[in-house]
């Protein structure tokens, strides 16, 4: 009596366990498709400086970002009834890198940065379960429609905008390069912003987020060498030649950061 009483529960439970590792390695792959197209977007954002038609490139991302967000909606339909916070070291480097995309082509549209509210805000999913409605009475509950949302934490969020600060010093040495001179001081004050808020977290923050202060840091040191370079030598260097010198000054911040 006994074992059989064991023996169907085992069952149970390695049922259960193996459903679980099931959706577990589900969600790694939406992840990895996720960070796919999320990078892809970012690239495409980086031609926004050097094409003919900036809007026709900011349409692209769009679109491409809508592919992320269903990509996400599967996400959400598989953790409907789960506890997000077991399967969220699945799904949470797919997110970090959305939020890099969204942040960037929001900071290329309005030059600031998005909120964790209008991220969340976009990651509400709504969809008519047609099948379930055909074989059901039509009530005013049925009728309404199903409404699921993926909530982004607050550490992703810190993650992914730790992130946007590299993708914004690469914006820096383009802008330079297609001889605006402008956007690099526009965007040393804006990364001075956003690394004052870290420093204000601190040690006190989750360990990847005072990890990425770092990289941050790295980040702002480059923007603002590259604005010394154009308010000091600026008259100096042609042009055409400007952004061959913020990267050559980049590759020798780098070296030195790495001897010390």
């Amino acid at each position: 009596m006994l074992i059989s009483y064991l023996n169907t529960n085992s069952a149970a439970f390695q049922l259960e366990l193996d459903t679980r590792h099931d959706k577990y390695e589900r969600l790694v792959k939406l992840s990895r498709d996720i960070t796919i197209e999320s990078k892809r977007t970012i690239f495409l954002l980086h031609r926004y400086i050097s094409a003919p038609n900036g809007e026709e490139v900011l349409n692209e991302s769009e679109v491409k970002l809508d592919a992320v967000r269903r990509k996400i909606k599967q996400v959400a339909q598989e953790l409907i009834g789960e506890d997000m916070y077991q399967f969220h070291r699945a799904i949470s480097p797919g997110l970090q890198e959305y939020i890099e995309a969204v942040s960037f082509q929001y900071f290329i549209k309005t030059r600031s940065l998005i909120s964790i509210e209008e991220i969340n805000k976009q990651l509400v999913f709504t969809a008519e379960d047609r099948e379930e409605t055909t074989n059901m009475t039509s009530t005013s509950q049925d009728k309404q429609p199903h409404t699921w949302s993926l909530k982004v934490t607050p550490v992703d969020y810190l993650l992914g905008v730790a992130d946007l600060t590299g993708e914004l010093m690469r914006l820096c040495i383009s802008s330079v390069g297609n001889g605006d001179i402008d956007t690099p001081f526009e965007l040393s004050q804006f990364l001075r912003q956003i690394y004052d808020g870290f420093t204000f977290i601190g040690n006190t923050g989750p360990y990847e987020v005072s990890k990425k202060l770092y990289t941050l840091k790295q980040s702002l040191a480059k923007v603002e060498n590259a604005c010394y370079t154009l308010k000091v030598r600026g008259s100096e260097i042609p042009k055409h030649m400007l952004a061959d010198v913020f990267s050559t000054k980049t590759e020798l911040i780098d070296q030195e950061e790495g001897l010390s």
